[in-house]
């Protein structure tokens, strides 16, 4: 018992001495090919069995011979280990190489292809990584790309319609200075409808501003949302009656929602707004809420007809406002950009779909918690 334990112990300490060496060598190393690290580790491996068995072989004064033999048969096995070592780190630096290549083809704008062949598990993942990663990035830029076309559309039409009641204001005002109108009054009338239109658009503006900022300070209050559709509808009366258009509200559940009150006020005024000048004469808008698991939904469907499938998607994009609304009373496209936002930032979600003869926008926001859990 005492002779093995005299033999591990000098096999410890000479692979050890040996074990040593490689790890400063690895460190030295470090910044190199992962073929050369390959070959330092089977190097050592190889060079720890010899150290030892030399080792034991002084202590245990073995002859001539049989050090010889022992020493052949771990040179036999160094030879094969290193040429093992190098073909794998070869082979593994190649896949690398390759990763590499298909990695920096994403990296200036393209996308990432995983290249063929074997590799290991760890490169294998990477290239999964790499593969998720370069759809994301296809994704965002797919979005900046139709950021960017929004925001020039936004911009032609907001110069389109400031140009207009400018001009229109512009010329009221010359007619008045030359003293040529024969009813002031109504030109007077006419120069306040144009100011309030501008004071909307630069109000509009202003939040949409503050929503893709991400700078718009909610004040959520617990209220039923039969109060908040009875104040929507109320505000929306008259411009209904002035377009002949019958407001209906008779299927609103007495829910209770957490929301700014304002800010949501002004979700429902823009799609009850937005509803009622693209519903005929002697249409019907409907407004709904009701509660569905734990979300409150509430509705806005209109009478004008549907919109293209292929522009569903864009609905809610800022600056869209579809092929029939070019020119004022439409606006600027901002209504229902200003709808996702403020809907969004209550962490609700907006979409619009097609029904029979119009279209049903449904505004999504968490249910309130019930009081006293």
């Amino acid at each position: 018992m005492r002779d093995m334990l005299l033999i591990a112990l000098f096999a410890f300490l000479g692979a050890a001495a040996v074990g040593l060496l490689g790890a400063l060598a690895l460190r030295l190393l470090r910044h190199r090919s992962v073929a050369v690290s390959l070959t330092v580790v089977a190097a050592v491996a190889v060079t720890a069995m010899l150290a030892g068995t030399l080792a034991v072989a002084q202590a245990m004064f073995l002859s001539a011979h049989d050090l010889t033999v022992v020493t052949t048969v771990v040179a036999m096995a160094a030879v094969v280990s290193l040429a093992t070592a190098l073909l794998l780190g070869r082979w593994v630096v190649a896949r690398s190489r390759e990763l590499a290549l298909a990695a920096r083809s994403f990296g200036d704008g393209g996308s990432f292809a995983a290249p063929n062949g074997a590799s290991t598990a760890e490169l294998a993942a990477l290239s999964r990584e790499l593969a998720a990663t370069s759809d994301r990035l296809a994704a965002s830029r797919e979005r900046e790309r139709a950021l960017e076309t929004s925001r020039r559309e936004l911009v032609a039409w907001i110069s389109h319609d400031l140009r207009t009641p400018l001009a229109g204001l512009r010329a009221m005002s010359e007619a008045l200075e030359d003293g040529v109108v024969q009813d002031p009054e109504r030109y007077f009338r006419q120069i306040g409808t144009e100011v309030d239109r501008l004071n909307s658009m630069v109000g509009d503006l202003f939040e949409l501003s503050r929503i893709h900022a991400g700078t718009l300070a909610l004040t959520p209050t617990r209220m039923s949302v039969y109060d908040l559709v009875g104040e929507a509808l109320a505000g929306a009366d008259p411009l209904a009656r002035e377009y002949g258009v019958r407001l209906v509200g008779d299927r609103v559940e007495a829910v209770p929602v957490e929301v700014d009150g304002k800010e949501m006020t002004r979700v429902l005024a823009n799609l009850l707004v937005n509803a009622i000048r693209r519903t005929p004469a002697d249409g019907t808008v409907a407004v709904a809420a009701e509660r569905r698991a734990e979300w409150v939904v509430l509705s806005v469907t209109d009478g004008c007809g549907g919109i293209p499938e292929e522009d569903l998607p864009r609905v809610f994009d800022t600056g869209w406002r579809g092929t029939q609304a070019r020119t004022p009373p439409a606006g600027a496209g901002l209504g229902l950009a200003i709808v996702r936002g403020i809907v969004e930032a209550h962490a609700g979600r907006a979409d619009v779909r097609n029904v029979t003869g119009g279209c049903r926008f449904e505004v999504s926001l968490p249910a309130a918690v019930a009081q006293g859990r």
